[in-house]
């Protein structure tokens, strides 16, 4: 199971809540494209590809489940309306098969190793990256981590003091030089802490600037090689934090983001609070890069490692 006990029934309720206007709104837009029909016919198919789309599970990810659908019908020859459910559960769960299961850290063999686990977190302001640090450390410290923590945020005071709350509010440490200083420099200096502490985990936050991308990939390119100093594979995970509200921004940004930096994880907030939870499926799809967290409420334990049968079963249950 690994270092967090994540089946369990009040964290299946909480997902369960925490997708339901999505749930909602796909399958009442559903229900009524479908009344009266006992086939899945064109009209059928067309209207579900416009509820896949309004849904922001995105165009290219939708034009893929629709051929799969017409090449079922094709081949079956008959499906029932009353057999839709089924086919976009399979066909949902076949495009999110790529997905790892688990957290950041599972799998790391933390006994054999001297130095501590490396994630570099990017995203733009306002995404709920720092609320994503801090949720993050949290869960690692509950799991018996040491963490560490880096604001190398510095274009903005407010995203600085904002992560010095968060480390005091988990109880970890948070290595800071203030607004101004030289993003690199503070990532230099959290490792160097960090390993003189023998922390497990070291999470460094970075600026969300998406006006200049040469810019932005010069800096995260300069914050690798300098972490590299001290520890040559670093970072071992690139978190790229989205908000899921934002529906196709979102898809735009985690573009924006794989071309500047070799993001490998994402993490999707505020699923809560949305009607747009397909996005989930696109992104996942046309990024292939696993999805290993969703936020689906404000609790600390709220940020929950993403389990496709989980995700999918919720959706469709």
């Amino acid at each position: 199971m690994g270092i967090f006990s994540f089946f369990s029934k009040e964290k299946k309720q909480d997902l369960d809540k925490g997708l339901e206007k999505t749930k909602n709104s796909f399958f009442g837009k559903l229900s009524k494209a479908i009344i009266g029909k006992s086939k899945v016919d064109d009209e059928v198919l067309d209207n579900l590809e416009e509820i896949l789309v309004t849904s922001d599970v995105g165009v290219e990810t939708t034009l893929r489940i629709i051929e799969r659908i017409q090449n079922r019908v094709a081949r079956d020859k008959f499906l029932g309306t009353s057999e839709l459910n089924q086919i976009l559960r399979e066909e949902i769960s076949a495009l999110l098969g790529d997905t790892s299961n688990g957290s950041l850290i599972e799998g790391f063999d933390f006994e054999k190793r001297n130095t501590p686990y490396v994630i570099m977190v990017v995203g733009v302001n306002g995404v709920g990256k720092t609320t994503t640090i801090g949720k993050l450390a949290y869960q690692f410290k509950a799991a018996g981590k040491n963490v560490v923590l880096g604001a190398a945020d510095t274009f903005r005071a407010a995203a600085v003091s904002q992560l010095e709350i968060w480390a005091e509010r988990v109880g970890v440490p948070c290595i800071t030089q203030g607004m101004g200083a030289d993003p690199a420099s503070v990532a230099f200096d959290t490792l160097k802490s960090a390993i003189s502490r023998q922390a497990d985990v070291v999470i460094i936050d970075t600026a969300g600037r998406l006006h200049n991308k040469i810019g932005l990939m010069n800096e995260l390119s300069k914050i690798r090689k300098v972490m590299q100093k001290l520890i040559p594979d670093a970072p071992h995970e690139v978190l790229l934090v989205l908000d899921a509200s934002t529906g196709q921004n979102a898809i735009e940004q985690a573009k924006q983001f794989t071309a500047a930096t070799e993001v490998n994880a994402l993490a999707l907030t505020k699923l809560d609070g949305t009607a747009k939870g397909g996005v989930v499926i696109g992104i996942s799809d046309q990024f292939r890069i696993p999805v290993k967290y969703i936020g689906i409420g404000e609790k600390m334990t709220d940020l929950q490692p993403f389990i496709k049968e989980e995700f999918v079963d919720s959706l469709f249950s």
